[in-house]
């Protein structure tokens, strides 16, 4: 009777355990309840283990709009979206030459949805450069590259170079016209050192162009081991080094102390006395302190309490989150305005005419038409080194947090985007009208095309104006403002010509109207 009564009673504590095991599953995975409290917000964002790359509290300056104007979380979004789209059409696409194009229409005419996520995937990865361009502008107009942020902006600078390769491996995969031969520009551009070598007589010996264009491509032409060299890089390779680098980028965002922000943002936030949108910590707390341990130097939380900091969860959240619903809202609606362009079967031995490469390279492109190995990897080299560069160059404090601080300013900034667009248009110009030195001078040596090319004349133009502003102002900063804002607008213009205004044979038209008829 006994050993009865005591099955029933395990039995019952069985059913009743059985009835609350949804609630503790939710109370083991949310150990700290519902964040109803500053303490459970905290903890809630420490203890996840996605959410603790944000910080616990989040300055106020930082949640203003023109802070950032979320562009970095706009460039998260964007990854995101083509993540998620790009899984999607992994279902339907083959990675093979002979059934990749077929497989393309398939997804664009047959499967269902299948239009719509092809278009968000590739405008997405449009968004997305973009936005890391200009997120990249952002850092640097604020100066926010400066101490101790100088190592995220090196991660910075590897996820734009990412960004871009993974834009670039994905424009084969479609396998139609416009792709193949955008892939054979890029590939030729790889073997550009070509230039250099074979005017100095050692490429039997020394060959890094064709080496480069080799581990691009698999062969020496675009083919089979190209597609499925680049799908393995655009599904999975590449991804994972972003994910990764994104990952880091934010977390050194929160162990630099946050965002950057004026020395007397505090101050500032005072004088406007913004509307609280949650009750913060009184302006003078009663701060208790724990020894842990005693270490070298100072964390850049040193000497800062929660003054002028709201918690993470919800403010910080809900702004990521209304930002991340714009970008998704602006990808629909490009995605519903526009299709993803699929031209005729790749034809090898149909070049189109004019080929281009992806938008985002053809201000590259536009100055290999002068010089392959300077435009194609000289300037660009140079710029990338340049960028890393700058952080370690400028070690000054003034207007760091601020649009346009430092030495000359907003004034300097529009006067250096008059010259560096109006220095890119002169110089195009002349070698449009007239020609460049090989036009003049037919036997003259290749070397020196390569030397003096409208592209290293442009860079010239560009160091000099900025050389004269570090003596002008005796600032690093001002010299920076300088040539970032130049580079910045003879890309746009280069981009613009090589988008517009280059038509059959590369030649210049005003308009595809002017174009020859065939």
């Amino acid at each position: 009777m006994e050993q009865t009564t005591q099955a029933s009673d395990a039995l019952q504590e069985f059913v009743a355990n059985l009835k609350k095991a949804p609630k503790r599953i939710l109370e083991t995975a949310f150990r700290t309840g519902l964040p109803s409290t500053d303490r459970a917000r905290s903890t809630f964002v420490f203890g996840n283990v996605f959410l603790h790359l944000h910080p616990v509290r989040t300055h106020r300056w930082s949640l203003r709009w023109t802070t950032t104007l979320g562009l970095g979380i706009a460039t998260a979004a964007a990854f995101l979206i083509t993540l998620v789209t790009g899984v999607m059409l992994m279902f339907y696409y083959k990675p093979y030459p002979d059934v990749a194009y077929e497989s393309m229409k398939d997804i664009h005419f047959v499967v269902p949805t299948g239009r719509l996520i092809r278009n968000l995937h590739r405008w997405a990865a449009h968004v997305m450069v973009i936005t890391v361009i200009l997120h990249m502008a952002r850092a640097f107009y604020t100066a926010a590259y400066r101490k101790p942020r100088e190592f995220n902006w090196l991660i910075g600078i590897a996820l734009l170079v990412v960004t871009l390769a993974l834009s670039f491996t994905g424009y084969l995969l479609p396998w139609d016209q416009l792709a193949f031969w955008a892939i054979t520009i890029g590939a030729n551009i790889a073997e550009s050192p070509r230039e250099v070598t074979d005017a100095l007589g050692i490429t039997e010996y020394f060959d890094p162009g064709g080496l480069q264009k080799l581990l691009l491509l698999g062969s020496d032409e675009v083919g089979e081991e190209a597609l499925i060299r680049f799908y393995l890089l655009h599904v999975m390779l590449l991804p994972l080094v972003l994910a990764a680098l994104l990952a880091v980028h934010f977390w050194r965002v929160r162990k630099d102390g946050g965002l950057a922000k004026p020395a007397d943002a505090d101050a500032r936030l005072a004088a406007r006395r913004e509307q609280e949108t949650y009750p913060v910590f009184t302006e003078a707390p009663v701060k208790t302190y724990h020894l842990a341990a005693i270490v070298r130097g100072r964390t850049p939380a040193v000497g800062k309490g929660p003054e002028n900091t709201v918690p993470s969860m919800p403010h910080l959240f809900y702004a990521e989150l209304g930002v991340m619903m714009l970008t998704l809202l602006v990808c629909l609606a490009l995605s519903v305005v526009a299709d993803a362009p699929l031209k005729e079967l790749a034809n090898p031995n149909v070049p189109e005419n004019p080929a281009k490469a992806p938008w985002y390279f053809l201000g590259v492109q536009e100055l290999v038409s002068y010089s392959a190995f300077m435009g194609g990897i000289g300037i660009p080299v140079i710029a990338l080194l340049g960028l890393a560069l700058i952080p370690y160059l400028d070690r000054e404090t003034a207007g760091t947090g601020e649009w346009f601080g430092g030495p000359g300013g907003w004034r300097l900034v529009r006067f250096s985007a008059v010259l560096g667009t109006g220095a890119a248009v002169i110089i195009e110009a002349v070698a449009i009208r007239f020609g460049w030195l090989r036009e003049w001078f037919p036997d003259i040596p290749q070397l020196v095309v390569t030397a003096v090319n409208p592209g290293t004349l442009l860079t010239l133009v560009y160091a000099a104006w900025s050389v004269w502003c570090v003596k002008r102002f005796q600032s690093a900063r001002a010299g920076a403002l300088a040539l970032f804002t130049c580079f910045l607008c003879g890309f746009v213009v280069l981009t613009v010509i090589g988008t517009y205004f280059r038509g059959p044979n590369w030649e210049f038209y005003w308009s595809p109207a002017d174009w020859p008829k065939h």
